[in-house]
């Protein structure tokens, strides 16, 4: 089955038995009876599993080539999930171009209990084995990274976990299955924030993990249940439904993604583009091997690199929202030094990058001549 059959079809059952129902319906329970103590129909109490959320865990397994899928109430809790396989004393080496909220749990949650974090550059591979010792036991990876689009050859990075027998999660939120299928280049863990490209619409929180090992999965799924971050199924029904148009969405995103980065490099009030699918982009051939397309995520910066000229030009968009997240149908733009990347200190920002004029687009599904005059208005 191919991934655009997939996003509609992939894990489902094509009716629902009891009535016949086309769409998976929304299961709004939070228990189930029981013949006899401990006889049932599959489920016993939504915190350990709804069908409604076993089909939305299905169809993410199915679109990342993974046997697994486990659903969260929000990405944080799914990167939770992932962290409290580690113990005390263990250690992560992550990207240092990473979301703000990814580094405020590290640093601020798990940090203090003897977890040690180290933020380093990614974009040459090799650099890695520096930060490993016989204490580490997880590679984060964000590629593209939020919110400087930093490309991460993820085989590469495999191939230095399994080498040293540790884990390798890759935040996949910004590229999403329809680009990149980190398991399929040697990813253990795929994370998702399914707020954004996945739901597609702005109208849910979400997380979800996806692996192929089953003992990995068997540890996961304790943690969800023991720890109690789920979805409810609601949400799992949104999301659903978004994966059903992923495909559609993602190639529009793109269509769109390259004709505002192509404006932008080219406007003379703007001193640099962050884009995979431009030639000059750091990886780009990296990019160009793991990737299908090259998204709609974009990041610049204005020249002078003065807080209060990127500051203007976001708030005088009209189409471009001004808002927090990413992923759904309509753009948005943001200004990460003091939004989605301010909980990071300043100092540690900028060494990525994180400058105060550097303003994050999320290119929506609009016509594109339409978002480009926008942003031609906003630059002035």
């Amino acid at each position: 089955m191919k991934f655009n059959t997939k996003t509609v079809h992939g894990g489902q059952h094509n009716v629902d038995p009891a009535y016949g129902s086309v769409m998976p319906p929304i299961y709004q329970t939070s228990t189930y009876s029981q013949t006899t103590p401990g006889k049932h129909n599959g489920f016993a109490y939504s915190r350990t599993a709804n069908p409604t959320r076993t089909a939305l865990e299905n169809a993410l397994a199915s679109i990342e080539n993974g046997n697994y899928g486990l659903a969260f109430g929000s990405g944080l809790a799914a990167i939770d999930a992932v962290i409290k396989l580690l113990k005390t004393g263990d250690e992560v080496v992550s990207t240092n171009d990473l979301y703000g909220g990814s580094y405020r749990l590290f640093k601020k949650v798990f940090e203090k209990f003897g977890i040690k974090f180290h933020f380093v550059g990614m974009q040459d591979a090799s650099q890695i084995e520096n930060y490993i010792n016989e204490n580490t036991r997880l590679l984060w990876v964000e590629t593209p990274t939020n919110p400087m689009m930093k490309i991460i050859d993820i085989k590469a990075c495999s191939e230095i976990a399994k080498k040293h027998n540790i884990l390798l999660a890759v935040d996949n939120t910004f590229a999403t299955a329809y680009l990149q299928l980190p398991l399929e280049l040697g990813a253990d863990i795929v994370m998702h924030s399914a707020t954004k490209y996945l739901g597609g619409h702005s109208d849910v929180v979400m997380g979800s993990l996806v692996v192929k090992d089953k003992q990995l999965a068997e540890q996961l799924y304790f943690i969800q249940n023991a720890s109690g971050g789920i979805c409810g199924p609601q949400d799992c029904f949104l999301v659903l439904r978004g994966i059903k148009t992923l495909h559609l969405r993602m190639q529009r995103h793109c269509e769109n993604g390259n004709a505002v980065a192509e404006f932008l490099a080219s406007h003379p009030k703007v001193e640099k583009v962050y884009w995979p699918g431009l030639p000059s982009h750091p990886n780009h051939e990296i990019a160009k091997a793991q990737m299908k397309d090259f998204g709609g995520m974009i990041s610049f910066t204005t020249k002078g690199n003065v807080m209060a000229d990127a500051i203007k030009v976001v708030e005088n968009l009209k189409i471009f929202t001004l808002a927090e997240s990413l992923g759904g149908v309509e753009s948005l733009a943001g200004h990460p030094a003091s939004m989605t990347h301010a909980s990071i200190p300043k100092e540690e920002r900028e060494k990525t990058g994180v400058v105060d004029s550097l303003i994050r687009l999320s290119v929506g599904i609009e016509d594109q001549d339409d978002l480009i005059a926008d942003l031609k208005q906003a630059l002035g």
